[in-house]
């Protein structure tokens, strides 16, 4: 058995919040040069200049990418042969979430309907997953509220063709239009439960960008999406053109003989995602 301790957690957590928040990631980076590439409108073309000239500013001067330092989301995967040592598990993660924010802006309040703010960012939304193993895989994304409120689920009847389900996930991206700050990146659960599918949108979330489905069917239908959804002409920031989304992920699982659940979980182009195997 593996001790890691709950200290060692709480120093990879505060790191990768603020990994997040200041240097985009290469795979996002690689993605708005293509889409820059690829984008003919003139506000489009400006708009995602800017874009890849804030990044590198953020990177330089140690500064958020966006004002909205999002709420952090963590992904956990935890080995069957490692012991937590020296703390609680979820407190070591909020701590380290607490440290990591300290000079971030905070956007968590502690009640929906009071709103009262917690200070620290914290708590966090945690997920955990048990794996074979020695080994604790943590992974960071701190989520914006615009995407997230532009977010979608929609429980299709068994019935529902893939082309009812794209038509779906394109009204989602269209109907959000400037509100999700495109071009985003879109992730699309598909099966499980009313609760699992909005897990599984938000898992395809951690994916490195633009990299397909293992499974070629799931592969061809992201494809599909992406096409359509940038068919809609929302283009960068809303304001017309050929780049709405740079890349859509889906994620399934299996589910009910009677329902199909469909959930999209919208991300903007600040996509603030980091990992660390300890």
């Amino acid at each position: 058995m593996r001790e890691i301790a709950a200290l060692k957690i709480t120093e990879a957590v505060k790191n990768l919040c603020q990994e997040a928040n200041y240097n985009l990631a290469e795979d996002v980076l690689e993605a708005i040069n293509q889409a820059l590439a690829e984008e003919e409108s003139p506000p489009g073309r400006e708009i995602l200049r800017e874009i890849i000239k804030n990044a590198e500013i953020a990177r330089k001067e140690k500064l958020p990418i966006c004002q909205d330092t999002g709420l952090a989301i963590v992904f956990l995967e935890i080995g069957q042969e490692v012991r937590i040592v020296g703390g609680d598990l979820h407190e070591a993660i909020n701590q380290g979430v607490s440290e990591g924010f300290a000079n971030l802006r905070k956007s968590v309040v502690l009640s929906p309907l009071k709103r009262v703010n917690t200070n620290d960012n914290t708590p966090a939304i945690i997920h955990l997953d048990t794996v074979p193993g020695d080994k604790i895989k943590i992974g960071v994304l701190v989520k914006g509220g615009g995407g997230e409120n532009a977010s979608s689920l929609k429980m299709f009847l068994p019935t529902a063709s893939s082309e009812d389900i794209i038509k779906y996930v394109a009204e989602v991206v269209e109907k959000a239009g400037p509100q999700s700050c495109p071009p985003v990146i879109v992730g699309v659960g598909m099966g499980g439960s009313f609760d699992y599918v909005t897990y599984l949108a938000k898992k395809a979330l951690t994916r490195p960008v633009a990299r397909h489905h293992s499974q070629s069917d799931i592969a061809k239908l992201e494809k599909e999406m992406l096409k359509r959804i940038n068919e809609t002409g929302v283009g960068p920031m809303g304001l017309g053109g050929k780049v709405t989304a740079l890349a859509v992920h889906i994620e399934t699982y299996p589910c009910h003989i009677a329902s199909l659940p469909v959930a999209v979980n919208l991300e903007c182009h600040a996509h603030r995602y980091k990992e660390i195997v300890l």
